[in-house]
């Protein structure tokens, strides 16, 4: 199956590059280009994207806008966001991942990070680097504890309890393996640390995914901290 791939950013010069690159791997192709987020939502609906490289800061519809209106949209539940930043970890971290981002990849990555993030994307799992992770943490002990903070919707602290609410629904070792996902770690890594394999473990990622209401392993990284459940301690 190819993989197929939208590329959103304003310049022009990054998008051909990215462009050579994808198009150069058998399993991939680039099926559209897009110069800021609104012609990037078009695109995705328009051309059955399955991974969308998104800019976060771009002219008129940034980044974040594009992503919160695909995961809004019911026709585009398939499609995966990373976001590209000049810093993988900066104060947009949080606002990305609340919008629906799969995860983060700095400009600067080596082409075989890019391509590889495009694969972990189009399967579902999150990108979430250990640096990415505690960029995470960083901002939300910077934001005093509360990722909810991050969105300044009134509604968020309603949405945290209501996270709090469906952490119920999960059984423990449910709660074990999000704990653990929150802390940046691989499904094999999870199952080494649990003793099981790890296909044990993607199934408990998924069905505490269909419990939390979570698109993907990176929203539930974004629910373990809202609800409380992970409170990492500052160094």
């Amino acid at each position: 199956m190819t993989i197929r791939v939208l590329l959103a950013d304003d310049q022009a010069l990054l998008r051909s590059a990215f462009k050579v690159l994808v198009n150069s791997e058998p399993d991939m192709e680039v099926v559209g280009e897009a110069s800021d987020g609104a012609e990037a939502v078009l695109l995705a609906r328009s051309e059955r994207a399955d991974v969308v490289l998104m800019d976060i800061r771009m002219p008129g519809t940034d980044g974040l806008a594009a992503t919160r209106l695909i995961s809004a949209d019911p026709a585009l539940a398939e499609v995966r966001v990373v976001m590209l930043t000049t810093f993988e970890v900066d104060e947009y971290v949080v606002q990305s991942l609340r919008a629906g981002a799969s995860g983060f990849l700095g400009k600067g990555a080596e082409p075989e990070e890019l391509l590889g993030a495009i694969r972990i994307a189009a399967a579902g799992e999150a990108l979430l680097s250990p640096v990415a992770t505690k960029g995470l943490i960083a901002t939300f002990l910077k934001q005093g504890g509360g990722l909810a903070q991050g969105g300044g919707s009134d509604g968020d602290g309603d949405q945290g309890r209501a996270h709090s609410e469906r952490l119920a629904a999960l059984t423990v070792r449910e709660r074990e393996v999000l704990v653990l996902v929150a802390g940046g770690h691989s499904n094999d890594e999870i199952a080494r640390r649990l003793e099981v394999s790890p296909l044990t473990v993607k199934t408990h990622v998924n069905r505490a995914m269909a419990k939390l209401g979570a698109r993907d392993r990176a929203q539930l990284v974004v629910v373990a901290y809202e609800s409380g459940l992970v409170r990492p301690r500052v160094e």
